[in-house]
């Protein structure tokens, strides 16, 4: 294998966990703002959507844990990356949210500006916030994992989680 298709595998790889996460999170977001906007009419993401979203956020996840201030904190307790990390995604998450937002009232707008005083009158800010809220736990989730599995190590959380692995075959 040349090493060139060594290090794609190893991407995607490392792209798998988060993407699988974010491929179920959304999902559940998705339903719940279904229940929440039952019979308003606005347009719901389609699981197509949603998936090439969830492999965006998956090599998102990849690429950012290589930058230097994303992991700013190794040496301290896993509280200090929690945060710092949840912080970190929490605000993406929430500026794609309010875009995608503003992207539905953008259609039916002349303009931009006219876009987005449109979204400010008219949004339901509770059901905004409230998938904020939703995403913000659901965040804090993945970077408490994340951390745990930096640490602890991917096999032994593996073991931990599903119990003891079958030994490897030498």
């Amino acid at each position: 294998m040349s090493r060139l298709t060594a290090k794609i595998k190893e991407e995607i790889l490392e792209m798998i966990p988060p993407t699988i996460y974010f491929f179920v999170i959304l999902h559940i977001v998705a339903f719940i703002r279904v229940l929440m906007t039952k019979n308003t009419g606005l347009p719901l993401p389609t699981t197509m959507s949603i998936t090439v979203a969830a492999l965006i956020l998956g090599k998102s996840v990849v690429i950012a844990d290589l930058m230097p201030f994303i992991n700013r904190y190794p040496e301290r307790p896993l509280i200090w990356n929690v945060a710092w990390k949840t912080t970190s995604y929490f605000f993406v998450a929430m500026l794609i949210h309010y875009l995608e937002r503003l992207y539905d009232f953008w259609k039916e707008a002349p303009g931009l500006v006219a876009a987005n005083q449109k979204l400010i009158a008219e949004l339901v800010w509770p059901h905004f916030w409230a998938i904020q809220i939703l995403l913000a736990v659901l965040i804090v989730m993945y970077c408490v994992m994340r951390e745990l599995v930096r640490v602890i190590g991917a096999d032994k959380m593996k073991a931990i989680f599903f119990g003891p692995l079958p030994a490897k075959p030498v």
